[in-house]
């Protein structure tokens, strides 16, 4: 039994109602021989959004080496990170590896660059911030659709306990420890970076996202010769100076997964030594310094922005409130564009298409909310255009955009 086996979020948890509660009744299928976490895994793994994350940018975009990280890697190694703290602390594992494998959801096509460009046309237009854990939550309440045995269209339909996970996973905080909260708040109300997770398992994986992302990254910069030889002499002393012989992604997992191990508690929380919290703020500090606003960078940050805002921008042209799928499907220059983003809105709109031959049973088969109403305003129409942004792969918005280029 691990430190935490009492802490566990099962049955016996004081918070267990609240942790498997979901918004809506989830459709139930017979003979189901899973837990409620173990059908939350499931329902991540077979929806889109899981799916697009292999063709996402984790750090560097579009590289002809096989070997670097895809946003679905980073997934898979936090998944592995976390279940293996989880495993060896008493913790819920199944719950652990539904947030695991759902944290990433809500990101943009080319990671963080993507991120900030649809957060500034957010704040310019609507005057909200964009930020990828957020619009996780986003994702399985209303956008990612599965369908049923009835080729019905639903949303995921997720626990509350895996829903705040996703939003509260952010990895880039430096928390010393962390603790989880005991009221299960609106999440609409999360605040970013300031809110603690719901339950011990999030606050694991939060921990586990850090753990995973800067040893791979530096491999990764390695592996594309991102780093000069004064910069890798710089990680050498770093190494050094904490008594490693080398800083590279299995050593520097295993060893905080040790230390996290070893280090944590009910009362002192989920945690590192002060030792290798030290290492793990040095090295994602270099990070940043040597990768992260790297200029050989510049060009790809100016081409990531060309693309979104140039999307972005075209799109914005066609609203008219009830009129607006109508004037997109008569976009006939960008076949790709119009029918794809159409059916995106006719998916999550209750405008009414049914005299539209390519729409008959489009929202018949749809039981989802329709979150974007008639687009009866402006606002939501650049919410709906946001939320498409953001569920495009790399190369699929790379393909939109050559699409606007064409004559």
């Amino acid at each position: 039994m691990g430190a935490f086996s009492h802490e566990a979020m099962n049955e016996q948890n004081p918070k267990w109602e609240a942790a498997v509660h979901r918004i809506d009744e989830l459709y139930k299928k017979n003979e189901d021989m899973r837990s409620e976490f173990e059908r939350d895994y499931t329902r991540i793994l077979h929806c889109e959004a899981y799916r697009k994350l292999k063709h996402k940018t984790q750090v560097f975009f579009e590289t002809q080496n096989d070997l670097v990280c895809t946003r679905i890697e980073h997934v898979s190694h936090v998944e592995s990170v976390s279940t293996t703290i989880a495993k060896s602390l008493g913790l819920n594992q199944e719950l652990t590896s539904a947030i695991a494998i759902g944290h990433d959801l809500g990101h943009a096509p080319f990671g963080h660059e993507g991120e900030k460009v649809l957060s500034n046309l957010m704040l310019r237009h609507i005057g909200e911030e964009f930020w990828h854990e957020k619009n996780g939550l986003r994702v399985v309440d209303y956008l990612d659709l599965l369908e049923d045995s009835s080729r019905c269209m639903r949303t995921l339909c997720l626990t509350y306990a895996v829903r705040d996970g996703i939003i509260a996973h952010c990895g880039e905080v430096n928390d010393t420890e962390l603790y989880p909260r005991n009221e299960a708040i609106d999440l609409k109300d999360f605040k970013k970076r300031e809110t603690h997770p719901f339950t011990w398992e999030a606050c694991v994986v939060k921990l586990s996202d850090r753990i995973a992302y800067v040893g791979r990254d530096i491999e990764d910069a390695k592996r594309l010769r991102i780093l000069t030889m004064p910069q890798l002499f710089e990680l050498k002393n770093i190494a050094k100076k904490y008594g490693m012989n080398t800083i590279n992604t299995t050593t520097l997992i295993h060893d905080l997964i040790t230390d996290v191990c070893k280090n944590s508690s009910p009362d002192k929380g989920i945690r590192t030594s002060p030792e290798m919290s030290a290492l793990l703020n040095e090295i994602k500090e270099y990070n940043y310094k040597n990768i992260y606003v790297n200029s050989r960078l510049s060009v790809y940050r100016n081409y990531v922005k060309l693309v979104i805002e140039s999307i972005f921008n075209l799109l914005l042209e066609y609203y008219d409130g009830e009129n607006t799928i109508r004037n997109i499907r008569r976009a006939k220059h960008y076949p790709l564009l119009s029918k794809s983003f159409s059916v995106w809105l006719g998916h999550r709109s209750s405008i009414d298409l049914s005299k539209y031959e390519w729409s008959k049973t489009l929202q018949r088969r749809c039981l989802n909310k329709k979150i974007y109403r008639k687009l009866e305003t402006k606002e939501i129409y650049v919410n709906s255009i946001i939320d498409y942004i953001s569920g495009m792969t790399d190369s699929y918005a790379i393909r939109v955009f050559n699409e606007l280029c064409r004559f």
